[in-house]
């Protein structure tokens, strides 16, 4: 049995450490695997694997570092490999990761499996506690299951943009016919590209699509302040919003990783799961908001001011991710 952990670092610029972050981005791959080779013995005391009560000594194997690319977002393709071998292939396996380096997805692999029997997310700082004996392949039915929670969590709590979308959405249009037709598109939209993405026919740089994806909410909320009905090509341009947030969405997929052998079920759950947060956010909306559609103070009172304070936000994250501000 192996496991793997995969983990990400990104620098905002507003952290002491951000600064050691952007000079290492600068490194070449040879320059990288050096410097952290003199880490290394550092970095692997945050590293915690136990049989049992037992400590497991992890071998170091190798390091690669990926290739220089934008030096504003976190390299790719950089791997720490360690080993350890396990005294029984039974009992209770414990693993942590320290939480100064972030979250984490653990992979365990049964013997000569090419395909994880386990993929479980761990939250920085947390411990995964997994029983040995009780670990089988997941089914078709399960993974499906598991990546519908991990599409819900990727909107609620976590998608902050993808929920101000959505408001903004329902604020100029809170009778459910056009609320709905907008929500479809925008669902269709997104599915195809997300998809599209999760198979690699279509990659853009998060550096490209996420200050895009910022400007899309931004324009939803502005056309709120100017108008208080739905234009007959609005659908049209949220379908158009949609595809690039389908491939935000992709990026998160890309992240955790879906299983090749059971990719449909994987692909199914989690579209499945992000369609039940954006319901989730509407429902929210209608309970808080929607008694009051049809006063005349509706939009003066509401909609404006909502609009506004999501528009102020999305401008921010505008300037914030095309690296105009740290």
């Amino acid at each position: 049995m192996s496991g793997t952990a995969q983990h990400e670092e990104s620098g905002t610029g507003e952290r002491p450490e951000d600064e050691v972050y952007n000079a290492l981005r600068q490194l070449n791959s040879d320059e990288l695997v050096i410097r952290f080779s003199g880490f290394e013995p550092r970095f692997r005391e945050g590293l915690t694997l136990q049989l049992g009560e037992a400590n497991v000594p992890l071998t170091l194997e190798g390091i690669v570092a990926g290739a220089t690319g934008d030096t504003d977002f976190a390299r790719d393709g950089s791997t720490v490999t360690y080993s350890a071998t396990l005294p029984n292939p039974d009992g209770q396996l414990a693993w942590q990761y320290d939480e100064s380096y972030g979250d984490t997805v653990l992979r365990l692999f049964l013997d000569d499996k090419t395909e994880p029997t386990l993929a479980d997310f761990v939250s920085a700082g947390a411990k995964a506690d997994v029983a040995l004996g009780d670990v089988k392949p997941k089914s078709a039915w399960q993974t499906f299951l598991d990546y519908i929670f991990v599409g819900f969590d990727h909107i609620v709590p976590k998608g902050l943009d993808h929920i101000l979308f959505v408001v903004g959405l329902f604020l100029l249009a809170a009778r459910v016919r056009p609320l709905l037709w907008q929500v479809t598109m925008f669902t269709l939209a997104h599915t195809i590209t997300l998809a599209l993405g999760a198979v690699g026919w279509v990659n853009l740089p998060g550096n490209i699509v996420e200050p895009i994806i910022a400007a899309s909410i931004a324009y939803v909320a502005i056309e709120n302040l100017f108008t208080d009905k739905l234009y007959p090509w609005r659908p049209a341009l949220i379908f158009g919003f949609g595809l690039l947030h389908g491939l935000g969405f992709a990026s998160v997929l890309g992240d955790f990783g879906l299983p090749d052998g059971q990719f449909i079920p994987a692909l199914i759950g989690f579209n499945i799961g992000v369609e039940v947060g954006q319901i989730a956010v509407i429902a929210a909306c209608f309970l808080a908001v929607g008694w009051f559609r049809d006063k005349p103070w509706y939009h003066r009172m509401i909609v404006t001011p909502a609009s506004l304070a999501i528009a102020v936000i999305a401008l921010y994250w505008v300037v914030e991710r095309t690296g105009l501000i740290a």
